[in-house]
């Protein structure tokens, strides 16, 4: 199954210490039905409105490490805290949502539960919020830091232009030139170009 509901003191496990008090608080308060799923490459989490008889629900991969994961919750949990006071009145990742997600990431900023290195990368956030969780490559580059090392895993970035790599789903690509912040890469089979994230995770041939 793609997903499963997360025990409530299994989440413990998910999140930086000194933490689960306040992220119990607000998934309490709020009636949040909370699922941990496991890797999704184009999304880290998603929110979805309470309506008729469902509550707020919202979903996180499983796959990422604590501070990752407190970050994407958060980031879910201002689309929530959006939701309630204005509905569908306003942009999903408008000006009302960059507030709640600045307020509720200063509150975890003072409790000093992220290491340095993260939280000066949030302290830029702070003040415009990307709208995607996989949208400020500064910040997952960071975290990309703390997850746990996997065997031949890299970024797109740390591999010298030309080098054949291959993405979920067994598609091989040659690495080219970084064209802004993205790098042109070829489908060896179909020679289309495609272009990658420099934080994209893949697999050298």
């Amino acid at each position: 199954m793609p997903k499963q509901e997360a025990p409530l003191l299994q989440l413990r496990s998910y999140l930086p210490p000194g933490t689960f008090d306040d992220v119990l608080y607000y998934l309490q308060h709020y009636k949040v039905h909370l699922t941990v799923t496991r890797q999704r490459q184009s999304i880290l989490g998603d929110y979805r409105h309470a309506f008729a008889d469902k509550t707020h629900r919202i979903s996180v991969n499983g796959n990422l490490n604590q501070y990752a994961f407190l970050i994407t919750l958060l980031h879910e949990l201002a689309h929530l805290f959006t939701y309630e006071q204005y509905g569908h009145r306003v942009q999903s990742h408008g000006r009302e949502w960059k507030n709640e997600f600045s307020k509720i990431l200063a509150k975890f900023l003072l409790q000093k539960v992220f290491p340095p290195d993260i939280e000066k990368a949030l302290m830029s956030t702070l003040q415009n919020p990307a709208a995607s969780s996989c949208g400020d490559e500064k910040l997952l580059r960071v975290l990309h830091s703390y997850d746990e090392k996997k065997e031949g895993i890299h970024l797109v970035e740390q591999i010298p232009e030309g080098t054949l790599f291959v993405i979920k789903g067994g598609r091989i690509f040659k690495r080219g030139e970084k064209i802004r912040k993205r790098y042109k890469c070829t489908e060896v089979k179909t020679g289309k170009v495609y272009l990658f994230s420099a934080v994209y995770e893949i697999n050298v041939v």
